[in-house]
């Protein structure tokens, strides 16, 4: 049966990041970055080719969504609210009304949810990759609740121990 999750980077070290997408049965996994790096050592796992080929040891299918991606301008506009509040990327736990407002628009009315639909796993668990850890500081929550109520799939967020 298909389902669908989410999961940031932060926070997971790769052992334990891979734990996390082996006990949600995860079959597919979707990577919503525009850009695919994570800066920091301790995340070097998480770099797109790293990635990639931890997932295909693990019998993990990926596929880099780039129509879910945020632009780099919509980025923007986050960080200057981040930086207005005085919160840092990594501690953020809530997106901007205007980023949630435009990313909406701007981004995800605009994808091709049928395409997006047929590439859900038939049998076993979507996960949609983003970086941050807490979901709701993160765009991937806002594409995975609304995915989750288009094709009728129950949504859950993975977070690190």
């Amino acid at each position: 049966m298909a389902a669908l999750a989410t999961i940031g980077v932060y926070g997971f070290d790769a052992d334990g990041f891979l734990a996390a997408l082996r006990a949600a049965d995860v079959a597919l996994l979707m990577d919503v970055r525009q850009r695919r790096g994570v800066r920091g050592s301790e995340y070097s796992w998480a770099n797109a080719r790293r990635l990639m080929a931890m997932l295909a040891d693990a019998g993990i299918d990926y596929r880099h969504e780039l129509t879910l991606a945020p632009t780099t301008e919509l980025r923007q506009l986050q960080y200057r609210e981040d930086d207005r509040l005085g919160v840092g990327k990594r501690s953020r736990a809530l997106l901007a009304d205007a980023y949630r407002e435009r990313y909406t628009h701007e981004i995800f009315d605009r994808a091709d949810l049928d395409a997006i639909g047929a590439e859900l796993a038939a049998t076993g668990t979507t996960v949609l990759l983003c970086v941050e850890r807490d979901p709701a500081a993160c765009h991937r929550s806002i594409a995975a609740e609304r995915i989750a109520e288009r094709f009728g799939l129950s949504l859950t967020h993975l977070l690190p121990a």
